[in-house]
């Protein structure tokens, strides 16, 4: 791990104490704790850690910060490297704005805005619910009443807040109020969350024009709220696509297939409109 003994018993001490850690975890972790008390070897006891890990890891089914602590027992250490959070906390300059979007798994929100100019940062998340520091499994779990989204600083000089939510409806499927995609539940609903009035009204405005274009011919279902405390989702969650590329490719590709094909349906909609075959 590069790093002494000290400081990885520091890691697992955390772990044992995160509150978000399942029973079973915590249980290999301590166990890994008793035996170095008992006189076992230090690179035994997490070499036999990790072995007991690797079915789960292998499946993406350990907790989110056990899976970092497995990927730095593994050798993986880009996979773990914290993501900086200091900006989500930070008070913003006054050419700067945020804006929290929730369109689905947050893995597939954050790079179509991260690399247009004038993003200043992109964090995974979770907001719209009601206890505090939310966990993943509790989220997915749909105990919290929180949705994954983002949280998007801009610098207003670049972009524009107009020009972010038009993004956002290219990433999403407006019509689908039980989930996105393949991610059902409320906490995958498509909602856009505002900070001010004006954000309100830019969204209203926004989602007024694509319902009187009919172009899905469906009832637009995204809502637009207020905006709640945005949590920072766990680290393995932020900036997915760069720490896990083979798998956000596959889940890229299938969400822009779909995509691909509501555009279709549009166009299509809009041609047989234009010829009186539909009204």
């Amino acid at each position: 791990m590069g790093e002494n003994q000290t400081e990885i018993e520091s890691k697992v001490y955390n772990l044992i104490l995160n509150p978000h850690t399942r029973d079973w975890e915590r249980a290999q972790l301590r166990e890994v704790i008793d035996e170095v008390a008992a006189e076992k070897s230090f690179d035994r006891a997490l070499a036999d850690l990790e072995v007991k890990f690797r079915p789960l890891a292998l499946r993406n089914n350990l907790t989110p910060d056990v899976t970092d602590f497995y990927h730095q027992l593994v050798g993986n250490k880009s996979s773990a490297d914290p993501l900086d959070l200091s900006r989500h906390y930070a008070k913003d300059a006054p050419n700067q704005e945020r804006a929290i979007f929730a369109g689905g798994c947050f893995w597939c929100m954050v790079e179509p805005f991260e690399k247009r100019p004038g993003i200043i940062a992109v964090f995974s998340g979770y907001t719209g619910g009601e206890v505090a520091n939310p966990s993943y499994d509790q989220v997915v779990g749909q105990y919290t009443g929180h949705v994954e989204a983002v949280e998007i600083i801009f610098d207003k000089r670049v972009i524009s807040y107009k020009e972010l939510v038009e993004l956002y409806w290219q990433l999403t499927d407006p019509t689908d109020a039980g989930g996105q995609f393949n991610d059902r539940g409320n906490n995958y609903q498509p909602i856009i969350f505002v900070y001010n009035s004006q954000q309100r009204q830019i969204a209203t405005d926004s989602k007024m024009k694509l319902i009187e274009s009919d172009f899905y011919g469906r009832p637009i279902m995204t809502k637009i709220k207020a905006a709640t405390t945005f949590w920072p989702a766990e680290n393995f969650h932020q900036e997915f696509y760069k720490k896990n590329p083979k798998r956000y490719k596959g889940l890229e590709r299938e969400r822009k297939l779909f995509l691909r094909y509501l555009r279709l349906k549009g166009r299509l909609r809009a041609i047989l409109k234009q010829l009186n075959i539909i009204r």
